[in-house]
């Protein structure tokens, strides 16, 4: 079984388990599944709002497909949900990508 479809059984059985559904984001993200990709982070975030990696990922395929403004959107969320979670390490990470969004 591939890892997409090993991914995609778990989170079947499992819809909030935030951690199968980021690596299923990554998954499609690898293979240039763009959308998907996308909506799996999305996912993510709707089933834990402080799961800050993906926040941080979405937005750098935003980057990449020139959709800049929903990037910095994301930046933002994933931003708020580092400092919830008092993540420093991201919080600094998201704070340099935000600034050269700005």
């Amino acid at each position: 079984m591939d890892r997409i479809a090993a991914l995609s059984e778990i989170v079947q059985m499992n819809p909030a388990d935030s951690f199968a559904r980021y690596g299923l984001a990554m998954a499609y993200a690898a293979e240039g599944r763009n959308d998907e990709a996308l909506a799996e982070y999305t996912q993510t975030t709707e089933h834990n709002a402080d799961y800050v990696p993906a926040y941080q990922m979405s937005a750098q395929l935003l980057l990449k497909l020139g959709r800049t403004a929903e990037a910095k959107a994301r930046v933002e969320a994933g931003l708020a949900a580092a400092e919830r979670t008092h993540n420093a390490h991201a919080q600094s990470e998201l704070g340099a990508m935000l600034d050269e969004l700005s």
